[in-house]
């Protein structure tokens, strides 16, 4: 029996990209969406994706088109949707799905949508849907998350490319973003306390020539949340604590501390922001106010990001940010931000990592244990580094 073709071979000329469903997920396959790209240069690659991770790829040139997967409103109902998504699928008449998500559902999908080739990784009992399934070897699961998906396409004999992940901010956003952070960055504290009472707004050029005898004030970002659960959060008065040793050291010639997240992380936002007693016009609560590209395009002006593992410590590392990524229960290596301008501080226990959403023995020894000064310590020698070098 002869074996089936490659992809290569095949050489598909509309391809249907399923991504994963976490925003740090998406982010991690970035690089493998940029080799299907250089693969197969003249094809038409559309992404489906759900809602919230769609922004990773609208502004990608790896993507020509995006297919929104709305579970809450267009595909409703575990069957009636998935049938309904096929049916809408199978218009667009495409020669090949490449499955990043590793669901049964995704292959379900897309052989429904007649879709004749359907490759993917043979998991959660899918294989016998896929025309071209990868088996996952042992070494693959203890590699970083991009090999795992960029294993999967040098297994379908797919060429693969850089590792480095793949996040664009188009011109107009990046202006929006760095016009609203040089702002910021001019302002010195009392300005920013006139600012958010409502007393006064100073443009950019006064706010420069405020600033032209000092140095542009640094901007950190925070990232208290994560929705995976308690075990990946440092807790919230450990970021709190942290605002306070920051704006006590900056305070005097100004600092600003950009809060992000959804709205389920504006009760952390707050407390952050009351724990600055003497300086709260630090503290800048964006929870819940920005979309996923507005956030991302905003990270990127940075000087340094504080995150827990999550969606948003991906996206920086995928633009590059300096970061301070900190660890609980989840696995560093796997999942750990792929950036050189990142560090990962955590504690090793011998129930780490655990890979729970709550801790199994109810401690949190693994979070509790990282102070705010030890992330503090590592805050300032990266503001050290980049404001002597204006990066």
């Amino acid at each position: 029996m002869s074996a089936k073709p490659s992809l290569l071979e095949l050489n598909p000329k509309k391809i249907l990209i399923r991504s994963t469903n976490w925003i740090g997920d998406a982010v991690m396959t970035t690089p493998a969406v940029h080799s299907i790209r250089e693969n197969f240069p003249d094809a038409e690659i559309t992404m489906l994706a759900v809602p919230w991770v769609a922004d990773i790829f609208r502004m990608s040139p790896d993507v020509d088109n995006l297919f929104i997967y709305d579970k809450k409103n267009l595909y409703q109902g575990k069957v009636k949707g998935v049938f309904k998504l096929a049916d809408d699928l199978k218009s667009f008449q495409f020669d090949a799905a490449i499955l990043l998500q590793n669901a049964f559902e995704a292959a379900l999908i897309t052989r429904l949508a007649g879709i004749p080739v359907r490759a993917g990784y043979k998991r959660d009992g899918r294989g016998i849907l896929l025309s071209h399934g990868v088996a996952i070897s042992d070494e693959i699961k203890t590699k970083h998350q991009v090999h795992y998906y960029q294993n999967l396409l040098k297994e379908l004999g797919l060429e693969t490319g850089s590792d480095s992940l793949q996040l664009h901010i188009p011109g107009e956003l990046d202006h929006w973003a760095r016009g609203l952070v040089d702002c910021l960055r001019f302002q010195s504290p009392v300005s920013l306390l006139e600012q958010q009472q409502g007393t006064h707004n100073a443009g950019l050029p006064e706010l420069k020539a405020l600033g032209r005898e000092g140095v542009a004030i640094p901007v950190i970002g925070f990232n208290p949340g994560a929705a995976f659960g308690p075990a990946k959060q440092w807790p919230v008065d450990k970021f709190a604590a942290l605002a306070s040793l920051i704006a006590e050291n900056y305070g005097e010639s100004g600092c600003v501390i950009m809060v992000f997240g959804t709205a389920a992380d504006t009760e952390a936002a707050q407390k952050i922001r009351n724990n600055c007693m003497r300086t709260p016009y630090h503290v800048l609560d964006m929870t819940g106010k920005t979309s996923l590209k507005q956030a991302m395009a905003l990270i990127n002006c940075c000087d340094v990001f504080v995150t827990n593992d999550s969606g948003l410590m991906h996206v920086a590392a995928g633009l590059g940010t300096p970061s301070i990524a900190i660890f609980g229960s989840t696995d560093h290596i796997a999942t750990g931000p792929y950036s050189k301008n990142s560090i990962i501080l955590r504690r090793e226990m011998e129930c780490s990592p655990c890979m729970q959403t709550h801790c199994p023995q109810g401690h949190l020894k693994c979070l509790e244990s990282i102070s705010a000064n030890d992330v503090y310590d590592e805050v300032a020698q990266m503001l050290s580094g980049n404001l002597l070098t204006g990066a």
